[in-house]
């Protein structure tokens, strides 16, 4: 495969392995890394893409097939690379365009399989084309080779989803058509401690927080562990509470134990594992990742129901952690907009689309732009619900 007009070649392979551990971190880290040169995404990091593969969460019968996009020097050497995956569904991915499979299949038209650029089941914004800083040939490369493997597989389309401020401007110059979504990040201005954050809020949400905290924690021990503290006791129940809330939130959950033990061998020092027991037998867990200036929060599951255990776990502890932590944000996942109450506030997120037919192309385009439209009112509305005596506006997560 080519792209560009100087035939830079882009090959494509079937594995984080085939591309090695230090060249994939020492590109995945060029827009941020720990100081040991591990990529300050923790998503992004070879581990967490061969812990994906190795387990079986991606790959064989999953519907993620790897197809990553390697561009490399004269000597072999990878200079730029985009995590890209064959997709025979759209599960997994929290940008929904079940919509659009349904309408190119009302049309006559085969929607799937379709190429994905993302990191599986993370909707955590970040770099998608992996590369040198200033490399804006490797990335427009990158675009161009995926465009080329739509056309030469006569796939329908390619997207690339939760897009770095720098990747969406690569895309928006390529022509891809860019959608507009929303999250729930806490933003850290400096906090002192838990009581400090809480002394910024309105009265009513603060005596909200204290309230719930209270509920939650009642008959309770939670604790936060990381690193060698998690053993593999904790990551059978933390499993078992997955499963269980995933069977009933997702009907299949994503991951498998594998992949857990392969995160808790490679990256346990960038977990984060809070967990609720009822005297010595665990509830409920929620799992967070830590990153070289913010804290993820990812999975979370519970055998049991308690009154506002989700939001403690979730949303409370993380808070408290990053802010004891000095970690500048906590970004909470994908929707959720009665996170707000509890101290987070809305940014954009970007993914940019490439359809292939002409036709089609135009008709997402005319629903972006409406849905555009819908979402800015919302955004007004939103603004009014925040928690904050001063009432910020919140950060952006990516351009607009």
């Amino acid at each position: 495969m080519t792209a560009e007009d100087d035939g830079i070649a882009v090959r494509m392979v079937g594995s984080v392995a085939e591309i090695g551990r230090d060249a994939w971190d020492g590109l995945a880290a060029a827009r941020g890394a720990l100081p040991d040169g591990r990529p300050g995404d923790p998503f992004l990091s070879f581990d967490f893409f061969q812990a994906l593969e190795t387990s079986g969460s991606v790959g064989g019968g999953s519907g993620w097939h790897p197809r990553h996009l390697v561009v490399a020097d004269d000597h072999g050497r990878p200079t730029a690379i985009a995590p890209a995956f064959l997709k025979t569904h759209s599960y997994g991915e929290y940008v929904f365009d079940h919509g659009w499979a349904e309408a190119w299949a009302r049309a006559g038209g085969r929607y799937y399989p379709k190429l994905q650029v993302a990191v599986p089941f993370t909707p955590v914004p970040g770099p998608r084309l992996l590369g040198l800083p200033g490399d804006d040939l490797g990335a427009r490369v990158l675009v161009a080779g995926l465009e080329a493997v739509v056309g030469e597989s006569g796939l329908s389309s390619a997207h690339a989803t939760f897009l770095s401020p720098e990747d969406v401007d690569v895309f928006r110059a390529a022509g891809w058509s860019l959608r507009r979504d929303r999250q729930y990040h806490f933003p850290n201005r400096g906090y002192r401690d838990h009581a400090d954050f809480l002394s910024t809020l309105m009265g009513r949400k603060r005596k909200q927080i204290l309230r719930e905290r209270r509920e939650a924690q009642a008959g309770l021990d939670i604790v936060a562990l990381t690193g060698r503290d998690i053993t593999d006791a904790h990551w059978d129940a933390f499993f078992a509470f997955y499963m269980d809330t995933g069977s009933r939130k997702w009907g299949r959950p994503y991951l498998n134990r594998a992949f857990f033990e392969a995160i808790g061998e490679t990256m346990a020092d960038r977990c984060l594992l809070v967990m609720a027991f009822d005297g010595s037998r665990p509830i409920a867990g929620a799992l967070n990742f830590i990153g070289s200036d913010a804290l993820y929060g990812r999975w979370w599951g519970a055998i049991e129901e308690r009154p506002f255990l989700h939001f403690e776990l979730c949303y409370h502890q993380a808070v408290e952690w990053a802010i004891d932590h000095g970690l500048s944000r906590v970004e909470a996942g994908a929707q959720g907009e009665h996170k707000i109450a509890r101290g987070y506030l809305p940014v954009v997120t970007t993914s940019a689309h490439f359809i292939a037919d002409p036709g089609f192309r135009a008709a997402v385009d005319r629903f972006l732009e409406r849905e555009r439209a819908e979402a800015e009112a919302i955004d007004a509305e939103l603004a009014a619900l925040s928690p904050y005596a001063d009432r910020p506006t919140g950060c952006v997560a990516g351009p607009t």
